[in-house]
Formats: structure tokens, sequence, C-alpha cells
């Protein structure tokens, strides 16, 4: 399975993990246990649809580690990415839960409120690395309610954003200064759509909970027990998504717009900004040459000074028997060599500290790759994952739908966003 930016937000996408029932302490994870504190013995590792492309690379860094730590013994399980939050629920509940698990921050939450994930901060043997990641990434599991970190940071992702220079030119705007925060954007929505008669919108799609985070809106209280996305930050961001939608600089589709169709208002012109990657601009270069021509890369749109990311983990089972044996692992894996080395065989970012400044992430080649990957890396540095672990599909559509009444003008948008955080209060409440 090919990792992209939409791979590592199918956690939410998959399903959200089942209330566990297995037995835990609910603190998160102890750093009790696990044996005499060397690294040795059997354990076990899994990962998400990882083994029909990456094979010989997995087992080239188990067959590393057991060379490095005489006497251990890795067991790699490969789960397919379908029903893969269901199989980890299951494991839990029988207690049959692997040594090292592939996981994102929502698929980490519930572990970590089971007592089932170990507390990173609090066990010695794995705090002691923390300097090595990113801070953002390092945080990329902290779980509301909870203290501590939940998995050794492992891969991560983002994405720039495309605008159409031809565009924005066209409309008396500068083409090499486009908008960086979120009132910048509005004003030049707004003027682009008046310049063209509203014939080109500015962007293709209504506001997500990544949205509010990065307008800098509080999504969630402290406690992790009632979400906060309707205060007047929040309210300033959809009212403002209301003035564009009603000036034509909001798609008119864009209440029901996925990423494909997104992806074709802006091939065509309809649209001036857009998310993508490195294919969309091979896919320009042969079905569109004049906006590729004309094609700019800029960072998200962000009142925070902070894009947003997308983390994938290493997560330390805190009932594990051979404790030590698995924190060595998931370091071992997500070390800087390791993370480095992979992030060459697929287009992903490694969240270790510094390793965004190699020139791979630097250096641009002139190819449509590294454009992307240099724009993409730069943010990461200081990037934060918006969206809450504990943040269901279930909540997404919530949102969605309360989002599209308001821009509809059904509902006001303060009406929007308090039914928006009942319905994801009731969703929490419920597990």
């Amino acid at each position: 399975m090919r990792i992209s930016r939409r791979v590592l937000a199918t956690a939410a996408v998959t399903a959200a993990l089942l209330p566990l029932t297995a037995c835990g302490s609910g603190n998160g994870g102890s750093s009790s246990g696990g044996g005499s504190g060397k690294i040795e013995g059997d354990i076990s590792f899994q990962t998400w649809n990882l083994r029909a492309n990456f094979k010989s690379y997995f087992e080239g860094l188990i067959a590393d580690f057991e060379k490095k730590y005489p006497g251990t013994h890795v067991k790699w399980i490969d789960q397919p990415a379908e029903g893969y939050a269901d199989k980890i629920s299951a494991d839990a509940a029988a207690g049959t839960l692997p040594d090292v698990v592939n996981v994102s921050p929502d698929l980490a939450a519930p572990l970590a409120k089971a007592g089932l994930a170990l507390d990173l901060d609090k066990d010695k043997a794995a705090a002691k690395f923390k300097s090595e990641y990113l801070p953002g990434a390092w945080a990329g599991t902290e779980t509301p309610g909870l203290s501590g970190t939940y998995a050794f940071p492992w891969y991560l992702n983002t994405g720039p954003l495309f605008y159409n220079k031809a565009l924005f030119k066209d409309a008396g705007l500068d083409p090499d200064q486009p908008p960086k925060t979120y009132d910048e954007l509005f004003e030049d929505g707004l003027e682009i759509a008046k310049k063209s008669g509203g014939k080109v919108a500015t962007l293709a799609n209504v506001p997500t909970i990544e949205d509010f985070g990065r307008y800098g809106v509080e999504l969630m209280n402290k406690q992790g027990t009632a979400f906060a996305f309707n205060d007047a930050k929040g309210v300033e961001l959809l009212t403002k998504y209301k003035e564009l939608y009603d000036a034509k600089a909001l798609d008119s589709q864009a209440l029901t717009a996925t990423p494909e169709s997104a992806g074709q208002k802006f091939l065509t012109g309809a649209v001036a900004m857009n998310p993508g990657s490195a294919l969309d601009l091979k896919n320009f270069k042969t079905q569109a040459p004049s906006l590729y021509k004309n094609i700019g890369i800029t960072d998200q749109i962000t009142s925070t000074g902070h894009a947003n990311m997308y983390v994938m983990g290493l997560l330390v089972n805190s009932q594990s028997q051979r404790k030590p044996a698995a924190v060595a692992f998931a370091h071992f894996i997500t070390n800087a060599e390791n993370q480095m080395s992979f992030a060459k065989k697929v287009a992903i970012f490694p969240s270790t500290a510094g390793s965004l400044d190699d020139p791979y992430f630097t250096k641009e080649d002139g190819t449509d790759e590294t454009r992307v990957r240099v724009a993409a890396a730069k943010s990461l540095k200081t990037a934060v994952n918006y969206t809450p672990v504990l943040f269901s599909e279930q909540m997404k559509t919530a949102l969605r739908n309360e989002v599209a009444k308001a821009l509809q003008g059904k509902q006001s948008p303060e009406a929007a966003l308090d039914n928006a955080v009942k319905a994801c209060d009731r969703l929490l409440q419920q597990g």
C-alpha cells in the first residue's frame, strides 16, 4: 500500500476503536514490570499494511536489531488496512496486543486510557530518547485527561498548498505573495471572486477541524471531556467562510466536495488554491500545461504559525513481558538513521530532530518531487497535530453537516457550532 498523506489520516476513516474492555489501570500505562531491564527475549511487532511493498526493508531492520542485541527475536505481524482498528481493539480486549504496535494518535488514545500504552515520559528507558524527536511529533499522542506521551513518533506527513499564479495576477494580486494567514486568505479570496465576476473561487473545501486548529481555536478542554470549538474565535472563522461562500469565493460545490473533485476544480482553473502532492504536479504537466507553467507552491494557511502534521507512531504495550526489548526496538525503528532510510523509499518525512535539515529535504533538483518535498519539509519543523486524538469519523461528519447548514444560511454560524459541539460531546460520552 502506498503511504501518502491520505493513508496517514485513515485511522479515523477505517473505524474508531471499539470500547476497550481489557483490564488496565486507566493511568496510561506504568513503567513497572517487563523483566530485569535487560534487552532480551522474544517480542512481537505489528505494522499496518506494509509487508506488500516493504518486506525486505523491515526484514533487514529486524535482522539488524537482533544482531545488535543478541538474545532477542522479533516476530513481525502485518495486518491489512481494512479492519485494522477493530483488530487492535479485539487484541486489547483479549490480552493479545503485540509488544510494539503501529498506531496513529486516534488509535493510541483508547489504549492509553485503558492503561495498555506505555507512557514514554514516565518510563526511564524511553524518556531518555525524547530529545531525539521533533517536539510536535513527540507530543502527537498526548491524550486529553492523561499526562504523557504514548507512542514513539515514526513517520510524518503534511502537504503544502498549490496556487494558480495566473488567477492571482488576473485579480490584481501579487502572484509571488500568496496568502499565509486566514485573514489574508479571506481578503484575497473576496478580491479574486470580485474581479472574476464570481467565476473563480479560491477554495473548494469547507472548513475542517484542522482549519479551526490552524485558526487558533481551542478545540477541546484540557480534561478531554468536552469540545470547545464553538467559542468566539470558532464562530468568527465560520462567519468568514460564510462570507466567502456568499461571494462565490468558496466553490458552490464545496459542501459535497471530495479531494478528487476539488482537485479537478483546481485543474480546470475554477479554483485558485488547493492542497496536493508531487503526483498532482505530474498530472498538471500532462493534463494542464498552462496551469503547470503558472503553478505556485506555498505553506498551509495558518494563523498560529504552525502547520498541521499527520503522525504515525510505534506504541509499546505497557503489559509486555519483554518491555526493555520492546522499548529498544521501537526506538531502533524510529531512530534518525532508520527513519531517513525509510523516508527515501516512500514519500514521508522523519520525525527525528535535525533530519529535516538534510539536503534531501532542503535542496531542489528541478524535479516536481523535490519541489513538493522541500516545501512540505520546511513546514514540518514546527508543525503540530491539530486533530484531537478523540475526534472520531462520526464527529467529523457531525461538524461537516452543521457547517453546511451555516454556509447555506439555514442557521447561524454560532448555532451551527453549538449543535456540532453538542453532537460531538454526545459521541464522546458514548465512547
